[in-house]
């Protein structure tokens, strides 16, 4: 019967779209505008529905549905001379979810302050660095479950309510993030996907534990947001950027035992990056130091231990419309004696460098209307591997429709391993107006 509604619900989203399309070609929208003038608000969007099953059975619960949802996009924009608001947010009936449901992925003032200075207050999705997928000095909001039931990529990055500040110079320019409250990644709780979880020693999920996991959040204190920055400059083609972050892990991998629930320690990020013209390519080195502010010399248990970060990346069109993209990235906890030491699971712990090879190969045919990608993760050390393949056809400037999978394998309490029975098929058909 959900499904059933869900359907209905992407028809009549569907029928919406088209109305709003065609009320924004009139010719005579409001005469107060006149016809040779444009609207005081951009109008665009799109309407999608989507679907993912597992391809396997799942032991710690029933059903094979991980995604089934129709969206519901509007998208304005209004430009003034000195200011600029943007809207973007998402209308959504969905299946595994709270029903109808809404996600503001922007929703924020854009000021030219001076010539020197730009400002954007308000609810909006921020991204830096040059990993692709993967993400080092990246310290802003990520959603995991959207990334593995097989939503656009577009959702990896979930917003934030932030206040940033661009400086301009001539020697370099600066980047200030702000965020008062603490966003953290919408990270996996067992309600669509199964995990291991290491104190079970076990694949487990909401319905095979009683309900999703849930972390307690920092205490809402001024104190308790995150700051960011960024100093970034180009020199001869080449980008060059130092980054800092204060704030907590993204993820509640710290476990507080007066609670009994997970929680979020206290992190500080320093890195840098490289990113320029390579041999007919474009090549990027990033390194970083996470600094676990908690637990510095490795011996609590229930706190995750520093690390040292790097990446390694080249991308270069191979032939016309095939392009392939290779990177090498590393994980070295510091202190790994001190944790096996005091872990209350050594056999479960990370080995002290993870390493992970990423490979994206894309080709686009059929005066590029048809794209056919293949995202790969594989840890060498771990044994695990994650495949991403999709396919899209643009079927008119208007509908769109794409067919893919996450398929990953390996050992219960490897990374990419514990999401082995959640392998699953989606599709996605998007109206665009």
């Amino acid at each position: 019967m959900k499904t059933i509604h869900t359907i209905i619900t992407a028809l009549i989203i569907l029928i919406v779209s088209l109305g709003v399309t065609a009320a924004y070609a009139q010719d005579d929208w409001d005469d107060d505008w006149g016809e040779n003038e444009s609207l005081p608000v951009e109008i665009h969007g799109f309407a999608e529905a989507a679907v993912a099953s597992r391809v396997d059975d799942d032991k710690t619960q029933n059903g094979h549905v991980v995604l089934n949802e129709a969206r519901f996009r509007l998208d304005l924009a209004r430009y003034g001379d000195l200011a600029d608001f943007y809207f973007k947010g998402d209308f959504l009936a969905d299946q595994l979810g709270d029903g109808v449901d809404t996600d503001i992925r922007q929703a924020a003032i854009a000021i030219r302050a001076a010539g020197w200075l730009d400002i954007k207050a308000g609810r909006q999705v921020l991204t830096w660095g040059t990993g692709d997928l993967v993400f080092l000095n990246d310290l802003f909001p990520k959603d995991w479950q959207s990334f593995f039931t097989g939503r656009d990529d577009e959702y990896l990055k979930a917003p934030s309510n932030s206040v940033r500040l661009t400086f301009y110079a001539k020697a370099f320019n600066v980047d200030l993030v702000w965020t008062p409250t603490f966003e953290p990644d919408r990270f996996i709780t067992g309600e669509r996907l199964s995990f291991f979880s290491p104190m079970a020693g076990r694949l487990v999920s909401a319905e095979s534990t009683g309900g999703p996991v849930a972390a307690a959040d920092p205490a809402n204190r001024i104190e308790n947001g995150e700051l960011a920055a960024r100093l970034f400059r180009n020199i001869k083609g080449y980008e060059l950027a130092l980054y800092a972050y204060a704030g907590f892990f993204k993820r509640p991998l710290s476990f507080d035992p007066a609670l009994g629930m997970p929680t979020y320690s206290e992190l500080a990020v320093y890195g840098g990056s490289i990113r320029g013209n390579l041999m007919g390519g474009v090549a990027n080195v990033e390194g970083a130091f996470y600094d676990s502010r908690n637990d510095r010399d490795g011996t609590d248990p229930f706190t995750p231990n520093s690390e040292i970060r790097w990446l390694g990346g080249y991308e270069r069109e191979l032939f016309s419309n095939f392009t392939m993209g290779l990177q090498y990235y590393a994980e070295w906890i510091q202190n790994h004696d001190s944790l096996l030491a005091a872990s209350p699971v050594p056999q479960f712990e990370a080995e002290e460098i993870r390493h992970l090879a990423t490979t994206r190969l894309m080709y686009r045919a059929r005066q590029q209307t048809v794209t056919m990608m293949l995202f790969a993760f594989y840890s060498p050390n771990d044994e695990d591997a994650h495949l991403r393949p999709s396919i899209s056809y643009k079927w008119s400037d208007a509908v769109a429709v794409t067919a893919g999978g996450n398929i990953m394998f390996g050992e219960d309490d490897t990374f990419f391993g514990q999401l082995e029975e959640n392998n699953n098929a989606y599709f996605r058909i998007r109206y665009s107006f």
